[in-house]
């Protein structure tokens, strides 16, 4: 497996993880919609938290990404809902 398939296949987990973390806080649907919040939510959190200037100060880069894909896929369900 090469490094650019391997780096595809943890963001699509990451963005899993986190749309389905986001969905049993906010609610949510199944793995697609799951998955599109969490790739979303990976591009949206990633931006706020930089933006932001906020550091959660853990070491571990995977839970990172993980959390602020996840606070991102929350405010885009959030959106979401307030838009439909």
């Amino acid at each position: 497996m090469s490094m650019g398939t391997q780096a595809l296949l943890i963001f699509l987990l990451i963005g899993l993880v986190a749309g389905f973390l986001a969905s049993l806080i906010v609610g949510g649907g199944g793995l697609i919609r799951c998955l599109l919040s969490g790739i979303i939510g990976a591009f949206v959190g990633g931006f706020l938290f930089n933006a932001l200037g906020i550091s959660l100060g853990i070491d571990n880069a995977l839970v990172v990404q993980i959390i602020h894909a996840t606070v991102g896929a929350i405010i885009v369900v959030l959106i979401a809902r307030a838009i439909a």
